[in-house]
């Protein structure tokens, strides 16, 4: 098969093609390291906390919620890098509808670790922010 020229149509499909293969991966090594850093400050934090604290198990709720909120960032890249790779890289209903479960599974997982960080569902941040100017604490 002979080659096409630069100018042509599939030598800047092949460069689009390359490039948003490269930005997935990108995001994906970027959601990894996200969760791998925080994952380490929040155990160090974690340590030093513990070591000052009278009962260690106090810290807990805080590592916890230190922890949720690196993997809940890690998340989201992760999920724009499937989005990237399955969009641009690789469109096929097949490849959709792998990226539609993906999505769907990353959502649930993102929902509970708000819930369990925040201790309420996400959507209801506002209506409480505004509960607690009307009627604040102390």
């Amino acid at each position: 098969m002979a080659a096409e020229p630069l100018g042509s149509h599939g030598a800047a499909y092949h460069v689009l093609d390359r490039a948003a293969h490269w930005i997935a991966n990108g995001f994906e090594v970027a959601g990894v390291t996200t969760i791998l850093v925080v994952a380490c400050a929040a155990t160090i934090r974690f340590a030093r906390r513990a070591a000052t604290a009278p009962d260690w198990t106090a810290t807990l709720p805080a590592y916890r919620a230190d922890l949720g909120r690196g993997v809940l960032l890690g998340l989201e890249m992760l999920v724009a890098a499937d989005i990237i790779g399955t969009v641009a890289v690789t469109p096929s209903f097949g490849s959709l509808g792998v990226l539609a479960i993906v999505v769907l599974i990353r959502t649930f997982l993102s929902i509970s670790l708000s819930v369990e960080i925040e201790g309420h569902w996400p959507w209801r941040r506002r209506e409480l922010e505004r509960t607690a100017e009307v009627h604040p604490r102390g």
